[in-house]
């Protein structure tokens, strides 16, 4: 089926709707990023504009057709141990600072497909071996989550994990399965997958020592950042860390945080 090209007026109405459900802000630039990642959708439903795709997710009838388009305009490219000095500085600072014998708490609120919070796993599992550790892993995206608690991923994944993590964490797929691999039982068990929408009232999720929130708030208006970090802000023990990406920081946004590092930062002790 041949579609209308989006126009300038129907990609501000999906700009409307994706700022309204997730509080992103699309720049003019994404509109053949939002024209491409519906186009199967309006072919899906047998429709031709995306005037009538707007109409169809809008109408409160479809509201699981609703959730796709959401999920398409939200979700992000991710992979394992990116921007690996993160890591580096939770291996090497924070957790020999820890509380010895509590649990250790990590929050990866923008987690995608899971590639990060499998990355935390793997971290924690190898440093803290026996003590009490947890991840809390969300995203807005239904879709991703169900795909990142499955904990399945291509084996061209693999060149992205340190070959001693792959070996004890990662199981290699035979057969028709070759060219996959699984993130072993025992530490998707140890991560909690749910959905949250980072622009609303979260439930209860308790305290955690760390905070990731990488490559998300370069998607939200100044105000949304103010309204998201004070949110988690409230979520991290004293002392705990807020952890955004190197492309990314709270400058203008927020003066509650102490700077520790660019990109890292440290919610002060009481």
């Amino acid at each position: 089926m041949e579609l209308t090209p989006i126009s300038n007026k129907e990609f501000s109405l999906f700009k409307s709707f994706i700022y309204e459900h997730a509080g992103i802000s699309l720049a003019d630039s994404k509109q053949p990023l939002v024209s491409g990642r519906l186009a199967k959708r309006l072919r899906s439903q047998g429709l031709k504009t995306y005037t009538d795709y707007y109409s169809l997710i809008t109408n409160p009838k479809h509201a699981e057709e609703r959730q796709i388009a959401i999920d398409l305009l939200t979700t992000n490219e991710t992979h394992f141990f990116r921007e690996p000095k993160h890591f580096d500085f939770m291996r090497n600072h924070i957790l020999p600072k820890r509380t010895k014998g509590r649990n250790f708490r990590v929050w990866s609120a923008a987690s995608s497909s899971g590639e990060e919070p499998y990355t935390i796993a793997m971290l924690l599992a190898e440093y803290l071996q026996t003590e009490p550790w947890e991840v809390v892993a969300s995203d807005i995206s239904t879709r991703v989550l169900e795909q990142a608690r499955a904990g399945y991923y291509p084996i061209s994944r693999a060149e992205e994990i340190p070959r001693h993590y792959l070996t004890k964490y990662c199981l290699k797929g035979t057969g028709d399965h070759a060219d996959k691999l699984l993130i072993v039982k025992e530490l998707r068990q140890k991560v909690a997958f749910t959905s949250i929408n980072l622009t609303k009232p979260y439930p209860a999720l308790g305290e955690f020592d760390v905070i990731f929130l990488r490559n998300v708030m370069i998607y939200f208006d100044i105000e949304t950042k103010r309204q998201i970090t004070q949110q988690m802000l409230s979520l991290l023990r004293p002392g705990g860390y807020f952890i955004i990406s190197h492309s990314e920081s709270l400058n203008g946004v927020s003066s509650a945080y102490e700077a520790i590092l660019p990109s890292i930062y440290r919610k002060p002790q009481d």
